[in-house]
């Protein structure tokens, strides 16, 4: 995969690849030292995930753009990208198609989507769910917490920590502490004991 984006790239006459990295660790530690244009990132990486590493990659190098390359056809993993700092996400399967124009958004400081997922949140956007009703995004009736907000509350609720919960699902510290951030505001609770009231009165956990 890596050769095929390298091949790529290089066909373009103002792109020049500097450094491929097997891991998101190395990909950071390049970052600091040598300050890039533009990273180009997967999500899915050992040793440090690709959220952990764009948070790091923008906390030492601002002027870096980082754009994600990724097999994950998500809203919510999206939403956590942006979040996290990057500019611009792609669909592997839509690499041909989209790669090299994601670039030269993200090289003028513009964000770029994948097209299906530009659909998919423009029709969030639009048509939003209906907060009255149950959807997969939106599982909890009533409530703007996405299907992984409500299971993060439901493990908060059971008495798991963040370093419990994250192995769990897959996820990391980082980023099971900020869907806690993001159901405190969400929700409006001002305490974990406003969380766990609202957990037993939803049947989330029992009394």
């Amino acid at each position: 995969m890596r050769r095929g984006i390298r091949a790529l790239l290089a066909n373009e006459p103002d792109v020049e690849v500097c450094y491929e990295a097997a891991n998101g660790a190395e990909a950071v530690e390049y970052v600091k030292k040598h300050k890039p244009d533009m990273v180009l990132l997967d999500l899915t990486m050992p040793e440090m995930n690709g959220l952990d590493a764009v948070h790091e990659i923008r906390e030492c190098s601002p002027e870096t753009n980082v754009l994600i390359l990724t097999m994950h056809f998500s809203e919510e993993v999206a939403r956590e990208a942006f979040r996290a700092g990057a500019h611009g996400y792609v669909l592997k399967s839509d690499a041909d198609a989209d790669l090299l124009s994601a670039v030269r958004h993200v090289q003028q400081h513009k964000p770029f989507f994948t097209g299906k997922l530009a659909f998919s949140l423009v029709d969030s956007f639009v048509n939003g769910p209906n907060v009255g009703e149950a959807t997969d995004e939106h599982p909890l009736p009533g409530t703007p917490l996405t299907a992984r907000e409500v299971e993060v509350l439901q493990m908060l609720a059971s008495g798991m920590s963040n370093k419990q919960i994250a192995p769990a699902i897959g996820l990391s510290i980082r980023t099971v502490e900020s869907h806690r951030n993001h159901i405190m505001h969400k929700m409006k609770f001002n305490s974990f004991s406003d969380l766990m009231r609202f957990a037993i009165r939803s049947h989330l956990v029992d009394a």
